[in-house]
């Protein structure tokens, strides 16, 4: 599903300046499994209109990388050792706003799709989908649209009818995306401080966060936090997909 979007126009020095005709669109990956860069490539290697011109493992690497290669467009994870690939989409929309980002990532959309939508991607994919999607998705956020599977599509134009009155039945709706990004580092087993260090935030702003989440979940103690936040973030992980099977 395909949503047109308006891009401001930007100076041509700027990376996702659409790219000269007849010149292939250069792709930068972000992730930290090298397998899955590898897949990546070898889906796009024998497409004419898309060249990777580069690869990162962290978002570090990711920011490096887009001022040496100025690409078209950004394939990334949102889970990444170092760092916080939610937070790396934040800093790439703040500073590239022309810069197409399409999430690729083995969390299920349902939980995810909409947050990172909010925060500057523009299309969301899992990486169970077949390569040919995934280009079919590449190529729509490469021609400014938004791309989501039919089925996020449904849920958010559903909850567009609904309007706001509703109240959110799933507890994981009620967290702020900061909240949820906290959450998501908290099951991966990041500590207050590496949590803290991954979003550039204090260590008290966290544990303010820590807080405001456990109340919202009705949660009592800091071991059922983590706990919780475990066993979410591994039924949120549906599986690494064909991608990593190439």
């Amino acid at each position: 599903m395909t949503v047109t979007k308006t891009l401001r126009h930007l100076p041509m020095a700027q990376p996702g300046f659409a790219p000269a005709k007849n010149r292939a669109h250069r792709v930068l990956i972000v992730d930290d499994h090298p397998i899955v860069r590898q897949g990546l490539r070898r889906i796009m290697e024998n497409q004419p209109d898309l060249t990777v011109c580069a690869e990162a493992g962290s978002a570090r690497e990711a920011k490096s990388a887009i001022r040496e290669s100025m690409p078209d467009v950004v394939v990334a994870d949102i889970s990444l050792k170092h760092g916080d690939g939610i937070e790396l989409i934040r800093d790439l929309r703040a500073h590239y706003s022309r810069l197409p980002i399409l999430v690729l990532s083995a969390y299920d959309e349902t939980f995810y799709a909409e947050r990172l939508l909010s925060v500057g991607a523009n299309g969301y994919i899992m990486k169970e989908s077949p390569g040919a999607l995934v280009l079919t998705a590449l190529r729509r956020v490469l021609q400014g649209a938004i791309y989501v599977s039919d089925n996020v599509g449904t849920a958010m134009i559903g909850k567009l009818a609904a309007g706001s009155t509703n109240q959110a039945t799933n507890p994981i709706d009620r967290l702020s995306n900061r909240e949820l990004q906290v959450l998501h580092l908290i099951g991966r087993g990041l500590s207050t401080r590496e949590t803290a260090t991954a979003l550039n935030l204090s260590v008290k702003t966290i544990e303010s966060h820590r807080q405001r989440i456990k109340r919202r979940l009705g949660l009592n103690s800091g071991t059922q936090l983590v706990l919780y936040a475990i066993n979410w973030s591994s039924a949120a992980e549906v599986g690494r997909g064909a991608i990593e099977s190439l």
